[in-house]
């Protein structure tokens, strides 16, 4: 997310060949994300990690935001809208990582990166972004796949899983409301660091109370492979591309941006079946290839 500051409408303009090389690097990132937090898991609680990683990527934030002379605390009324966003960063993250204790890594890849049909939809009720019927079709491949996936029988597959996978789509439809947060109000004119130092900023007391009211603790010093893929989840995941995620959403249509997304589960099933021997079977796969199908046809481009 360079941080750019020449502001589309809100719409946002069509994407570049540099856009979308940075998206599929995010998708890239974010589809092996989930097995990094379930690793994490076995030294540190959720919300305690999540907070941890909050914490870090601040860090990074106000060092980005530093070098490259964004005033972070000036007034520009963009005080309200920054804390709405920062409130649903906060408890969207409170559900994944809550969620990813009772549903697998492959499993929480598909269903957390349902968020771009929410974002077509969102587009479509603020930002007036119109829906032809080859796309509201895709809405509903979309929703039939995520409700195959939930209802696939799976090897060891309970209805706490299914109580993870609800907290996973949940969280997917508050990453969308972020975006779509972002993109109609004044946070659309500032710097991407600001708008997302307030979702940042504002998630480590919410982890925080998450974690006091959970009563959790670090019952022993996390080994190394914890420490390291925290620090990957707090410096690169939350710090860098989230931040340029937010400075791609304020430039580009986010429908057509977040499209690009529907990538991410294929990473994210492929990477839960490799390193952490997720049970994967056929029916599984077709409905991973419905979400991803229906979101292809949902942001098909429109021809002249």
């Amino acid at each position: 997310m360079s941080a750019e500051t020449i502001i589309s409408p809100p719409g946002g303009r069509a994407l570049t060949a540099g856009a979308i090389a940075l998206v599929l690097m995010l998708c890239l990132t974010w589809g092996f994300n989930q097995i990094a937090i379930k690793l994490v898991l076995h030294d540190i609680p959720p919300y305690t990690q999540a907070m941890l990683r909050s914490a870090g990527a601040l860090l990074v934030i106000l060092a980005i935001a530093r070098m490259r002379g964004v005033k972070l605390f000036e007034r520009d009324g963009t005080l309200k809208a920054g804390l709405f966003a920062g409130l649903l960063f906060g408890i969207e993250f409170v559900l994944i990582f809550h969620g990813l204790q009772f549903t697998t890594a492959s499993r929480a890849a598909v269903f957390l990166y349902t968020m771009p049909f929410f974002v077509a939809f969102g587009s479509y009720q603020f930002l007036g972004e119109r829906l032809r019927p080859v796309q509201w079709a895709g809405l509903a491949v979309s929703f039939a796949g995520v409700a195959v996936a939930i209802g696939v029988p799976q090897p060891d597959v309970t209805a706490d899983v299914l109580i993870g996978d609800l907290m996973i789509v949940a969280g997917a439809g508050l990453w969308a409301a972020t975006t779509l947060v972002v993109k109609t109000t004044p946070l659309l004119y500032v710097a991407p660091e600001k708008a997302l130092g307030y979702q940042v900023g504002l998630s480590v007391p919410i982890l925080g109370l998450a974690a006091l009211l959970a009563g959790e603790t670090v019952t022993r010093v996390p080994g190394p492979l914890a420490l390291s893929l925290l620090s990957f989840q707090a410096f690169w995941v939350v710090g860098f591309t989230f931040l340029l995620w937010f400075g791609l959403i304020k430039t580009y249509s986010a429908s057509k941006l977040s499209a690009f997304t529907f990538i991410t589960p294929l990473f994210g099933v492929a990477a839960g079946y490799l390193i952490m021997g997720d049970h994967l079977t056929p029916a599984f796969g077709l409905a991973a290839l419905l979400v991803v199908a229906g979101l292809v046809l949902v942001n098909r481009p429109v021809r002249a």
